[in-house]
């Protein structure tokens, strides 16, 4: 498997951890399944790298899944999972009646993922499509029954920090051309501020020795989506929210301070 699919091991071994502690953020019992041996040694490299264990994936996996709720709370049906990597939320969460989940990642992923789920069904209708994303998706996920015409939630999580500049560009265009009035995105963002803060150093060596180096970071996140309404929140404020960050958020007009970003966008 090639350095960025095993990140999603990596993320799917970190969510098997949390669901273990008592004040876990959620639970997925599907991840320990999912991260298999190769993702738990990505996890130890990690762990190693990153003395400080900040609980970034920890926290924006919480923020995600409420962010869903509310899709789902206010009616959305359908639901794209761009760089689906060995995300379980098709079989965790709960889904409404005629709910479908398109998941979009490379081939070789989603079929490790079919073997290591075997004959689980998920709680949705889950629509699986091996495919790379700097590929002409959207036909594709038109071909497999995604309705433009019909409210659409994205997920966007721990994709964009591997792209280039440009690479985010084209795949926000992408959604912004396939989404109908009344469609959600939700999406994560490392500041640039972040990933030029020195705390940071040893976790970007790490991912660089990996082969999915960090690249992209940005500090202006609503503007990705350009006459979307954007929501933005710092994590950090989440995850003190949560009781689960090891220090307080930085000011809101602290310039320059580092920070990721959560968004959730509204067409």
């Amino acid at each position: 498997m090639n350095p960025v699919a095993i990140t999603g091991l990596l993320v799917a071994a970190i969510r098997a951890e949390e669901s273990k502690r008592a004040d876990r953020l959620f639970e997925d019992s599907f991840a320990h399944t999912l991260a298999g041996d190769e993702g738990r040694a990505a996890l130890a490299r990690y762990r190693k790298a990153d003395g400080s264990s900040i609980p970034i994936i920890e926290v924006r996996t919480r923020w995600y899944d409420e962010a869903l709720a509310r899709a789902r709370a206010s009616g959305v049906r359908q639901y794209v999972i761009l760089s689906a990597g060995m995300d379980a939320r098709a079989y965790r969460l709960q889904w409404a009646a005629g709910t479908r989940v398109f998941e979009l990642d490379q081939a070789e992923v989603i079929e490790a993922k079919a073997r290591a789920l075997g004959d689980k069904d998920p709680a949705c209708t889950r629509v699986a499509i091996g495919m790379n994303l700097a590929e002409d998706w959207p036909r594709r996920l038109e071909a497999c029954g995604f309705d433009r015409n019909a409210r659409t939630a994205w997920v966007v999580e721990g994709l964009l920090q591997y792209l280039e500049r440009a690479a985010v560009e084209g795949l926000f265009a992408r959604i912004d051309s396939l989404s109908a009035a009344g469609s959600v995105a939700l999406y994560d963002v490392v500041g640039q501020s972040l990933l030029d803060a020195p705390p940071l150093a040893a976790t970007l060596r790490m991912m660089r020795e990996l082969g999915a180096p960090w690249i992209f970071g940005c500090d202006e996140p609503a503007a990705l989506l350009r006459d979307w309404v954007a929501d933005v929140t710092d994590v950090a404020v989440v995850g003190n929210a949560w009781k689960r960050w090891p220090f307080p958020p930085a000011p809101a007009d602290a310039r320059g301070a580092p920070r990721g970003y959560l968004v959730e966008a509204g067409k």
